[in-house]
């Protein structure tokens, strides 16, 4: 096989949930179809390469002139600030149409194995935003896991006595969710957290 073939696949295989066979799957099928699939993608990738810039206010990734499109609407709160992992998390959020506030995306979460600080979640520049849009309320919207659960108790006792309110997403058994299914933690974070 060429190298360059195989370099490809090598970095395709990077992606998330891709591993060298996939790897290998996708690029024999752009390959075989490089007028319909191949070429196409690579402009529309060059192209988002080239406008897509990360948000100086939220981090967010969007194409825009100053401030992503989040930032730029009027129309959303500004008194209500979302802290979110990645731009994942943060699209997930705005498929629900649920939430009408403003984000502020970390750079990961606390991990001392992955040696991953407080510097990481960019803490002082959500302060500064804090007082100056007169924030409320800071919503910590972070996965359920150890890292996320400690990155976000880290939060809470950062802005401890400042006059902005912290609160989590709610945890525990979906909507749907079997008793019998569920592991251990979801029905301990149930139980802790009932209301």
């Amino acid at each position: 096989m060429h190298s360059d073939i195989e370099v490809l696949i090598q970095k395709i295989s990077r992606l998330p949930g891709l591993g060298p066979r996939s790897a290998r799957r996708i690029v024999i099928h752009l390959l075989k179809n490089r007028e319909q699939i191949f070429e196409p993608m690579l402009m529309g990738m060059k192209n988002i390469y080239e406008s897509v810039k990360v948000c100086p206010v939220c981090s967010n990734v969007d194409v825009f002139e100053d401030v992503c499109s989040i930032c730029a609407d009027a129309k959303r709160s500004r008194e209500v600030i979302c802290v979110v992992e990645s731009v994942s998390d943060l699209w997930a959020i705005e498929r629900t149409s649920c939430f009408r506030g403003q984000y502020h995306l970390l750079k990961g979460l606390l991990s001392s194995i992955e040696g991953r600080g407080p510097e990481v979640l960019m803490l002082e520049k959500l302060s500064e935003r804090c007082r100056q849009n007169q924030v409320k309320e800071i919503v910590i919207a972070l996965s359920a896991t150890v890292e996320g659960q400690t990155t976000g108790h880290y939060i809470r006792n950062f802005f401890r006595g400042e006059d902005v309110k912290t609160t989590f997403l709610a945890h525990g058994i979906p909507i749907g969710g079997e008793l019998d299914y569920l592991d251990e933690g979801t029905l301990l974070t149930a139980f802790s957290a009932r209301g």
